[in-house]
């Protein structure tokens, strides 16, 4: 989910809102990683010095300083009092901890601050000057524009993310509809829009928000100036419909709208399949070689010329392959599901052909979580309010290294240490800020996060 991705204050239910200050409730060996760290400077990567300020919710914005955070990044997660608006997204644990929010914070540093007083904001916009990047989803705030920011420090790096290109809200649900995707996704059959489950456009814009980032921060290097960086979730799919060409399809052939069809990959030979015992497996064969194979494998070479013949095709086209899509699905179909799983999968196993069978989430942890327990993405955390449990660090890997999975930071875990370490304020300003609801924090005890390993223990 995001909008502008709306960070509701007191009266914004979504829109360019911002976080509110009404109180709240507080299978071969892995390439080698760097020292798990629970947040904070002492983590170590390829951006390791490079401080940012995240004042953001939902995914788009939080996965742009996840990311940068997995690559060595100190990125400080500033929320209001109580905790973002995110902090109770699905899915939960049984007592109510956002496993979403944990997914998309690991390695921050996460503050509270009273957003509805001046002097609350003030200190944000210190912050900010101080670390000299801000990445935010919203514009409410004078005192945290770009504008504002560049007063204080011209070589100010903003990051924003907005709904529309003219600044208004979405979210990648309303983006979906807006950009024709819904319509020609899902059965055939079905007369209507199927948005996806996956927020696509929510997850490119956070790596579109990433890469800006970090390319305001080369220029920043270089010549030693700021920048203003924007980005549009609509833009973001509006561009990928465009790349695609799909949006110049619809421009040359003005009455060819595309539709629905089922698991077929478009313009190519690409569909799902069920075995004899009722396994199901997305097959693609892309290229000639692949579609050699497949031929091969089900025995279908014959029947496939004979069938082109008769047609007039030449599947060694793969547009033609397209074109007659179903009675060739057809052929194949009728051998999977004279197939075991297992005699698929291991006649499979000896082609080039693109495959996988489908899996549910839950099968992907079956078994005591052996996948994910032989992936080298993923390694134990203790997550506070969780447990013990297997999450991924950073699919990005840089001279055969990356990112470890940490955990997620309880709300305000790194008040004083931010105030303190970053802001350079002493005990008494700090004790006076607490005192007076500015900010706020945990009562200090004496462990914190706990350090991720990537042993292969039962979470």
């Amino acid at each position: 989910m995001t909008p502008s991705e709306p960070v509701p204050g007191p009266s914004d239910a979504a829109g360019s809102a911002a976080p509110s200050g009404s109180a709240a409730p507080s299978g071969s060996a892995a390439p080698s990683r760097p020292a798990a760290t629970s947040g904070g400077s002492g983590a170590s990567g390829p951006l390791a010095g490079l401080r940012i300020v995240e004042v953001s919710s939902f995914v788009a914005t939080p996965l742009c300083g996840l990311t940068l955070a997995q690559l060595g990044a100190e990125v400080i997660r500033v929320e209001p009092i109580g905790g973002g608006p995110d902090r109770t997204r699905w899915p939960l644990t049984d007592d109510g901890t956002s496993l979403y929010w944990n997914g998309l914070n690991p390695g921050k540093q996460a503050i509270e601050v009273d957003f509805t007083s001046a002097e609350g904001r003030a200190l944000v916009a210190d912050l900010v000057a101080d670390c000299g990047i801000l990445v935010t989803n919203t514009e409410r705030w004078p005192e945290l524009t770009h504008a504002a920011l560049s007063e204080r420090r011209p070589d100010v790096i903003t990051v924003l993310l907005t709904g529309k290109h003219d600044g208004g809200t979405a979210v990648d649900y309303t983006v979906q509809a807006g950009t024709g995707f819904p319509l020609v996704t899902g059965p055939a059959e079905h007369d209507g829009p199927v948005n996806h489950l996956l927020p696509a456009w929510d997850l490119a814009a956070g790596l579109y928000l990433s890469v800006g980032l970090l390319a305001a921060e080369r220029r920043r290097v270089e010549v030693g100036e700021g920048s203003e960086v924007r980005v549009a979730l609509e833009d973001v799919a509006l561009a990928a419909a465009g790349h695609l060409g799909y949006l110049a399809e619809a421009m040359i052939h003005p009455g060819s709208d595309r539709t629905s069809d089922d698991n077929y990959v478009y313009g190519t030979f690409g569909r799902d399949f069920t075995t004899a015992d009722g396994s199901r497996f997305m097959l693609v064969a892309l290229t000639p070689r692949q579609w050699s194979d497949l031929r091969t494998m089900t025995g279908l070479g014959d029947v496939v010329d004979t069938l082109a013949g008769a047609l007039g095709a030449d599947f060694d086209d793969e547009g033609d392959r397209y074109r007659h899509r179903g009675v060739l699905a057809g052929l194949v179909a009728e051998w999977f599901e004279r197939h075991t799983t297992a005699e698929v999968e291991a006649a499979l196993a000896q082609t080039r052909i693109l495959w996988s069978p489908y899996r549910t989430f839950a099968d992907l942890v079956a078994d005591d979580a052996r996948i994910l327990r032989e992936h080298p993405l993923f390694g134990t955390v203790d997550q506070p309010g969780v447990g013990r449990l297997l999450a991924p660090g950073s699919p990005v890997y840089v001279d055969r290294s990356s990112g470890r999975p940490r955990p997620a930071p309880a709300v305000g875990e790194h008040t004083r240490d931010v105030l303190r370490g970053v802001l350079g304020l002493n005990a008494e300003a700090v004790t006076d800020l607490l005192a007076s609801g500015v900010v706020r924090a945990p009562v200090p005890t004496l462990t914190t996060t706990t350090e991720a390993t990537h042993e292969h223990a039962h979470p």
